[in-house]
């Protein structure tokens, strides 16, 4: 498919950008950015706006459109992508290389003095907000507030923002109730001498309200925000989301039970004000960094309390009872991707098979275990040159045929009511050549190096990167994309505040016992092929000789449980200990999978994991 032609769109968004209806005085420049309102990673298609305005549908970036340029910003993981679906209107400012201007630096050069430069407020984070306008006011340009979006009034087609009703998220899965939720969250905002938490991430919202919903794709989240105050919790959304069993579950209309009180979506900011008029002396509202600026800037600059969200923290460290469910999920979902690998190495030498063909029978596999509510992202099904790409969507422009000559790499995972999985296996249906092998086998050296890591309490993620890339780099490889996102409890596949990265975050926390996180070193040439071996992992205690300072010391246990293709392995490339490290992982997945398969019947299947995590060496 050619890229879209923006040329008449940008000339539209140029006019709206001097028209006086809209804009107090013209702007010089308008920012797009990807997130809605609530700094969404994935977004419902009616905020897709920078896809609409440039083209380019990745999950990451930021367009920026002068009157004469246009420009996007994108990391590693979408270089190819954006290239390829951007027409000739647009500039890829390929973000992370070193030749590459931030946005605030290239706004400084292209702009003239006193340029004015225009967002919708509540599409920004307060922190890139004021790290942008600082950036800009050193060089006398201003960031303009701009209260209609420009691109809503370009987008005439644009799709109703979701609707979708929402359900609750039984006690067996979570393992507390809202009201414990509240109790501890109330203890953290007291701690912080504040008054009040305004809380916007919406897997925030649901987590702490044992709710979920279905208006962003895969992700079962819902539109809304909390208030929460020493005395009450406000949600704002849309009643018509509500069912009879929601507001019992959340005792509405019974304020002298301490039920939740409900607010109308869009009333957020004036009531928001009105809450801040009624703070009490010396308290605070706490705010996160990733909060909308149209927000923040509704509570007074001395009355903000700036931290990462307490209820995000509460979240990334799971209850036993989610720690169980997210087990029982992975069981689920490794019988059907083994049940699947073994389909493929079946079908694909009929040569009948592309891409898309296979990954929706991966789909089918798993809506037929117990508790499958969806997939949690759009499967990346890549053949080939297309696996080098690293976020890659086939489509049927790109849709390859599957052979046995080139790698294959599947990156997938469904929602279930009890979990989330996230899980990708590289595979070869033919022979591989030995550079194919080798860079698998280092690719693998820093999965295991990362897997059986023995670090002390307090360590962020950040610290840890390296050795998932030391082999890598040893061999002048590296890859471009993080190597470790948390995964939420039946919510979303990419949960913070922590990770594991070459690129430390503000809002980064220390790794905790409780935490789910993923492992996924890769490597990729372009327009030849793409690796990645991902599991999840649980952050659990380890048992060490000695306990330095009392620290405590912790390691990760895989709970992803999938066979590892041992024909893509250079043996000699592995020491003994990786060697023992990739035995003992096949055969805790003998023990685990293979009677979840024998008990569905799934007998073929189980003999083909007998056979496919037979010991190496």
């Amino acid at each position: 498919m050619p890229p879209k032609n923006t040329a008449a769109l940008l000339d539209r968004l140029r006019s709206l950008m001097k028209n006086a209806k809209h804009v107090h005085e013209p702007i010089h420049a308008y920012i797009v950015p990807t997130g809605d309102a609530h700094v969404s990673e994935y977004i419902a298609d009616c905020d897709k706006r920078r896809e609409f305005i440039s083209g380019f549908s990745g999950s990451n970036g930021t367009a920026i459109v002068t009157s004469s340029k246009a420009a996007l910003w994108t990391d590693g993981r979408y270089f190819l992508q954006a290239e390829a679906q951007m027409d000739s209107n647009w500039t890829l400012m390929k973000d992370g290389l070193t030749e590459t201007p931030s946005q605030g630096d290239w706004l400084c050069d292209v702009l003239p003095t006193s340029g004015r430069v225009g967002v919708d407020p509540f599409l920004m984070s307060a922190v890139a907000w004021e790290a942008l306008n600082k950036k800009l006011q050193s060089e006398g340009l201003d960031l303009i507030p701009v209260k209609d979006n420009l691109i809503d009034l370009v987008w005439e087609d644009q799709p109703p923002r979701p609707n979708n009703r929402i359900f609750t998220q039984a006690l067996k899965w979570t393992g507390q109730t809202w009201d414990e939720k509240i109790s501890s969250l109330r203890e953290k905002i007291s701690q912080k001498k504040c008054s009040m938490i305004v809380l916007s991430a919406l897997d925030d919202v649901a987590w702490l309200l044992n709710l979920r919903g279905s208006d962003i794709d895969f992700n079962p989240v819902f539109f809304s925000y909390v208030i929460v105050t020493m005395e009450n919790v406000y949600l704002f959304v849309d009643e018509r989301k509500l069912t009879p069993d929601i507001r019992t579950h959340l005792r509405m209309g019974e304020e002298d039970k301490k039920g939740v009180i409900l607010k109308p979506y869009e009333s957020i900011r004036p009531e928001l004000e009105s809450l801040m008029k009624m703070i009490k002396p010396a308290t605070k509202a706490w705010v996160t960094p990733s909060i909308n600026y149209a927000l923040l800037s509704a509570i007074p600059e001395k009355e903000r309390y700036k931290d990462v969200s307490p209820v995000a923290v509460m979240k990334s460290v799971k209850s036993p009872a989610e720690i169980q469910g997210m087990r029982n999920a992975h069981i689920k979902d490794a019988v059907a991707l083994c049940e699947y690998l073994m389909w493929l190495e079946n079908e694909v030498p009929k040569g009948c098979l592309t891409e898309i063909s296979a990954s929706d029978h991966l789909e089918k596999l798993r809506s037929q275990q117990d508790e499958y509510v969806s997939l949690s992202f759009d499967t990346i099904s890549g053949f080939g040159s297309n696996g080098a790409i690293i976020h890659y969507r086939s489509s049927p422009e790109t849709d390859r045929l599957l052979t046995t000559e080139e790698l294959y790499l599947c990156d997938s995972g469904a929602q279930f009511r009890d979990g989330t999985t996230d899980v990708t296996r590289t595979v070869h249906f033919g022979t591989p050549s030995q550079h194919e092998k080798d860079c698998f086998t280092r690719v693998l050296k820093g999965h295991i190096s990362l897997s059986h890591v023995i670090f002390p309490n307090g360590t962020k993620g950040p610290l840890l990167d390296t050795l998932a890339r030391t082999s890598l780099w040893a061999n002048g490889l590296d890859y471009l994309h993080g190597t470790g996102h948390g995964v939420g409890s039946f919510l979303n596949v990419h949960e913070g505040p922590m990770g594991i990265g070459y690129r430390p975050r503000p809002d980064d926390i220390p790794l905790k016992e409780g935490n789910i996180l993923s492992n996924e070193p890769g490597y990729y040439e372009d327009g030849k092929f793409g690796i990645r071996i991902e599991s999840l992992c649980l952050v659990v205690k380890a048992t060490t000789k000695y306990n330095f300072n009392d620290k405590g010391f912790l390691t990760f246990e895989p709970i992803t449980l999938v066979p590892i293709q041992s024909k893509l392995i250079n043996p000699a490339l592995l020491s003994e200990s990786e060697i023992q490290w990739l035995n003992d992982y096949h055969q805790k997945t003998r023990d685990v999978i293979g009677p979840a398969l024998l008990e569905q019947g799934r007998k073929e299947v189980y003999n083909w994991l007998i056979k496919n995590t037979q010991p190496l060496g």
